[in-house]
């Protein structure tokens, strides 16, 4: 895990963003949108969990 608060801050908005932009371009596709949309929210999780203290 990373211990530097600030990198770890960062880290998990980035994490965010990137989830967000995957989560809003995903195609109206059946497999590809379903298969982006829980990569976005996958990433999204990812950097809450990230973000939060011990």
């Amino acid at each position: 895990m990373i211990k530097n608060l600030r990198t770890r801050r960062t880290l998990s908005l980035a994490l965010l963003i990137l989830g967000g932009t995957i989560f809003f371009l995903a195609p109206a596709n059946a497999w590809a949108g379903a298969t982006l949309v829980a990569l976005g929210i996958a990433l999204e999780i990812a950097g809450i969990v990230l973000g939060h203290r011990k």
